[in-house]
């Protein structure tokens, strides 16, 4: 398995946790998952760059307002789908 679709499966993975109420165990979780996207864009153009900052601005906005479902929606369509591209 590749780097992409491993940062895929585990961002999917982490989702699923939070929307199962397992924020502690996902925002851990959620941290690899993002070291991992974050060295996958490294090497994008800047407009990919750009939106994983933007991205990840509302990801984390989520995460401080304890918006569980919201986090995980980012988490498993557009973390995947930006990954992808």
């Amino acid at each position: 398995m590749n780097g992409i679709e491993s940062c895929v499966l585990a961002s999917i993975e982490c989702a699923g946790q939070f929307r199962l109420g397992r924020s502690v165990e996902a925002a851990l979780d959620m941290l690899e998952v993002f070291e991992t996207a974050a060295s996958l864009f490294e090497r994008s153009s800047p407009a990919v760059q750009q939106q994983w900052s933007q991205l990840l601005v509302a990801m984390l906005a989520c995460q401080q307002s304890q918006d569980w479902l919201g986090l995980a929606d980012y988490m498993q369509y557009e973390l995947t789908e930006l990954v992808h591209s």
